[in-house]
């Protein structure tokens, strides 16, 4: 699996700000104590990360990476009651639209959820027309990965 043991530390970080903190705070909570817990493993965390997106060479947007991890993991924070169909393309949409294929989807609603999800930078290149770059400045659990 890909970067598995970074993913393996990511997780259990995440257990460890639910089981501290419970469910019921606003996700920027969530997302602090993330960044906290990360670094305290001697990890790289980037918050709010600047995601732009280029069409036909032009900016059409930027995204928003919740957290992005020794820059080689996306996480993707939320505070709902389940996990949506909305939230796994959000996460997808950020894999596109970057250099990093790893992405982790966590949720800190009634009882602890997280999505894996991997899109290989090979399937990036087949984006017809498209060019993604990311702007350089500064359970239950569903564990399956994009085949």
């Amino acid at each position: 699996m890909l970067h598995e043991e970074l993913s393996h530390k990511i997780i259990s970080a995440y257990y460890t700000v639910y089981n501290k903190l419970g469910f019921g705070f606003l996700e920027k909570v969530y997302e602090n104590a993330m960044r906290i817990e990360l670094r305290k493993l001697g990890f790289q965390v980037e918050q709010q990360k600047q995601i732009n997106v280029f069409y036909e060479g032009e900016n059409v947007g930027e995204y928003y990476a919740d957290i992005i991890v020794n820059n080689l993991v996306i996480l993707e924070l939320k505070a709902v009651d389940s996990l949506a169909p909305v939230h796994e393309a959000q996460l997808i949409n950020y894999l596109k639209a970057t250099e990093i294929e790893l992405g982790l989807l966590f949720n800190f609603g009634p009882k602890p959820e997280f999505l894996r999800r991997i899109f290989t930078n090979n399937r990036k290149n087949l984006l017809a027309k498209t060019q993604f770059t990311t702007n350089d400045t500064e359970d239950t659990t569903n564990d399956e990965e994009e085949k």
